[in-house]
């Protein structure tokens, strides 16, 4: 009996901490793959033929580099390719996601994009953590702040706190000194973030932002979030926040916390007090057994 509930206990803490490890990485990962946008170009290939050929091998060539870098870009030919043949493509990582979670983010966005986009000639896709883009025209260093995709809360104009800091995060997002390619900022619940494609010169970069940043203050500075994406950066915010791990900034939002940690809370105390009435009938059985 003694052996019996030592190693029960032993396979109920492994079991919670299986069950921690596996709550958490689903929270990491579903957050950084939530889908924000796709499209893709009119135009088609036929399979079988070398352009295909050529999106194989970009595509898998975005998810391989993104085991060691936030940002690449790719010109593929391969041997029989003609000038129409050539693809061009790219991923960007958000600035504050490790190598792992990059890589993970950019093989989700590769397979949705090419679900989405099955035998066309160019495709786009948004997860929150990550962006990749394909096509046969060469948009590689070139500027581009055509608004792709933007949302705002509910508009809520009498309350003045939240408007002003609104107003702070995202006039700060706009202040940063020029050569960071990533942005994050906060003023009391609102978290704020900005990031443009790493192709971009740095005055691309900036001047890709400021509109970025100057068309969400317009269309959604008297919301409680808004998100404004542009073809080359976006530029958001939100009283919720956006999950990092990054060691310069971490942001989430209070509700999504409060739950987290009421789960976590409940699981710890759960075990433990399974853990005690097991030790205390272990006891009991060797006192009975002693007599």
């Amino acid at each position: 009996m003694k052996l019996y509930i030592k190693e029960f206990s032993l396979h109920v803490l492994l079991v919670y901490m299986i069950i921690i490890f596996l709550f958490f990485t689903y929270q990491s990962n579903a957050s950084i793959q939530s889908f924000v946008y796709g499209g893709c170009s009119q135009q088609k290939y036929n399979p079988g033929t070398v352009y295909e050929s050529n999106v194989n091998s970009l595509l898998t060539s975005l998810v391989n580099s993104a085991s060691y870098a936030n940002f690449n870009n790719f010109k593929i030919s391969l041997p029989g390719s003609s000038q129409n043949d050539i693809v061009y493509g790219l991923f960007q990582c958000r600035g504050d996601l490790g190598n792992s979670d990059c890589r993970k983010c950019v093989a989700t966005a590769v397979s949705r994009v090419g679900t989405l986009c099955t035998t066309t000639c160019g495709g786009a896709l948004q997860l929150d953590g990550c962006f990749v883009k394909y096509d046969n025209v060469s948009f590689l260093g070139v500027e581009d702040k055509g608004v792709v995709m933007h949302k705002c809360g509910p508009s809520i104009m009498d309350d003045n706190e939240m408007l002003t800091r609104n107003d702070a995060v995202l006039t700060y997002l706009g202040a940063v000194p020029q050569g960071q390619y990533f942005r994050v900022g906060g003023s009391g619940k609102i978290q704020a973030v900005a990031q443009c494609t790493q192709d971009l010169s740095v005055s691309e970069c900036e001047d890709c932002l400021t509109e970025a940043i100057r068309q969400l203050k317009s269309e959604c500075g008297s919301s409680p979030w808004g998100d404004m994406f542009l073809t080359k950066c976006y530029a958001r915010f939100s009283e919720r926040g956006f999950t990092s791990k990054s060691a310069l900034y971490t942001i989430s939002g209070d509700e999504d916390v409060e739950k987290t940690l009421a789960i976590t809370i409940g699981l710890i105390a759960g075990v433990a007090v399974l853990i005690v009435f097991l030790s205390v009938l272990n006891k009991f059985c060797e006192k009975k057994g002693g007599k």
